[in-house]
């Protein structure tokens, strides 16, 4: 594994594609903003409806704190509480390119496993 260990191109990518919640934030704020519990409602959709609330929240926290996502208050959609509306920024969408690139390369490890597997 060639990126084990490595930051991806100095941005602070952390190899936690295993737990695959990262990347697939990122990609459906690059779709469009959202608020956490929109995204929390798409976790489904990817294998991950297992996470509670909480995970989902302090990764958004975390990515902003990393400067991959920003946020704003909406106050005009809600009845409620205002509620935090998430923005993918510039470098999150390197960063997600960098996560893509590595999902990439372990599919194709996985692939070539599989192929070795059902050769024998």
């Amino acid at each position: 594994m060639q990126n084990r260990g490595r930051r991806c191109g100095g941005r602070g990518c952390s190899r936690r594609m295993g737990q695959f919640l990262d990347p697939t934030l990122l990609l459906l704020l690059q779709a469009a903003p959202a608020h956490g519990y929109t995204l929390l409602g798409r976790m489904a959709e990817f294998g991950l409806d297992f996470l509670d609330a909480t995970v989902i929240y302090r990764a958004l926290r975390e990515m902003e704190e990393r400067g991959w996502v920003s946020s704003t208050w909406d106050e005009s959609t809600t009845q409620g509480p205002p509620r935090r509306v998430y923005t993918l920024t510039a470098l999150g969408a390197e960063v997600l390119a960098c996560c893509v690139g590595q999902l990439e390369t372990t599919r194709n490890t996985i692939q070539h496993f599989l192929d070795i597997y059902q050769g024998q």
